[in-house]
């Protein structure tokens, strides 16, 4: 697998639309978040993608540590998205389409991994 065209990933392609919706979602966060919640929300998004990216010019073992790393990421996002939530700077609506592209870039990420595991 090592030097797999990155762009060539769905789960790449899907993270990398997450993150566009995502700094869409935070524009109409509070001020006083820009450097708390705003920020921390679109450092984690982009680092899904960037691992992806970074990780699939390593070897198979390497690649998979740096998809483990999004997948935290993933799970960071997901936490700040409640949190998001639960402040009511977002809707439920909204809370909830972002968190069913999570799971499916989530799924995907374990998919990938387990195959190059194999």
């Amino acid at each position: 697998m090592r030097g797999h065209n990155f762009r060539e990933l769905n789960v790449w392609k899907q993270a990398v639309v997450f993150v566009t919706e995502i700094y869409i979602l935070t524009r109409t966060f509070p001020q006083e978040e820009i450097y708390g919640l705003t920020s921390q929300i679109r450092r984690a998004a982009i680092s899904i993608p960037s691992n992806i990216a970074e990780g699939s010019g390593r070897s198979s073992k390497d690649f998979t540590r740096f998809l483990d790393m999004s997948l935290s990421s993933a799970y960071e996002v997901e936490t700040q998205l409640m949190i998001a939530q639960n402040l009511a700077y977002i809707s439920t609506d909204d809370f909830q389409r972002m968190i069913e592209i999570l799971k499916s870039i989530e799924n995907q990420l374990h998919g990938l991994s387990k195959y190059l595991n194999k």
